[in-house]
């Protein structure tokens, strides 16, 4: 009686193993939308608690057998047979649901860490957007400008390395098919914003530097003019002091 119910046990155990391989590993699964996702990290984590809580129940059942076995050795080999078997799958369906498992939590941590990029990144488009705007209607002073353009340069020199973790995990989770759709469009807009932004920013700075440099040659040539005014007012001044004829002076200061 005692080899029977054993043997009814390993029927259920093998049975129970076969629906978890059916339900957490044979269906195809599509994740189109984090909350799917999500979910199936969830229910992955069950089935390896699931899973593993079974360990148990199989050191019982082996143990019950291998005693069995000891004590009647024509009825238990055969059960141990079964049990061989039975002990194969089990280990053989924990290291894929486990597999499975951590598979799914790479995937959903792959999704957050696209995120968290994604939104650095955008805060730093804002920024640049901000930036540019504050180089519109500045006053026609040389200092105001040069202040824009710094401002504006220091926001550029920001590095390129989040834009490719972001390209990176992006193309990764799409080439699995996971999330693709809602990705893709992700992308699509930050890669247009960005494009669109960088080439307004750098359009600016060029604009910028060109007017501070006309306006540096300017103050240049307002000072040199300056400089000559004086000296020529100087030498006016001495002329005149010492009365001298107009027509003994050189021709540009008649």
């Amino acid at each position: 009686e005692k080899a029977v119910n054993l043997k009814k046990d390993l029927a259920e155990m093998q049975e129970w193993m076969t629906q978890a391989e059916e339900e957490y590993l044979e269906k195809d699964f599509e994740y189109k939308s984090p909350e799917e996702l999500e979910n199936a990290v969830e229910e992955m984590k069950r089935a390896k608690e699931d899973v593993l809580q079974k360990e148990v129940r199989v050191k019982i059942l082996k143990d019950n057998i291998k005693m069995l076995a000891a004590k009647v050795p024509s009825s238990g080999q055969d059960l141990v047979t079964e049990l061989n078997v039975v002990l194969e799958n089990y280990q053989l369906l924990c290291n894929r649901i486990r597999g499975k498992c951590h598979t799914l939590e790479e995937v959903w941590s792959c999704w957050i860490e696209l995120l968290q990029y994604l939104d650095l990144e955008t805060a730093w488009l804002n920024n640049l957007e901000e930036r540019v705007q504050m180089t519109e209607n500045l006053p026609d002073k040389l200092d105001a400008i040069n202040d824009a353009l710094e401002s504006l340069e220091s926001v550029l020199r920001h590095p390129a390395d989040n834009r490719t973790q972001i390209r990176e995990l992006g193309q990764t989770l799409i080439d699995g098919g996971i999330l693709d759709d809602i990705i893709s469009e992700k992308l699509e807009a930050f890669n247009a914003r960005y494009e669109e932004l960088s080439h307004l920013a750098v359009s600016r700075q060029i604009a910028l530097e060109q007017q501070l440099q006309t306006m540096r040659e300017t103050d240049h040539m307002l000072q040199v003019l300056q400089e000559n005014l004086v000296e020529l007012d100087r030498q006016l001044t001495s002329y005149l002091t010492d009365r001298v004829d107009a027509f003994q002076i050189p021709q540009e200061a008649q």
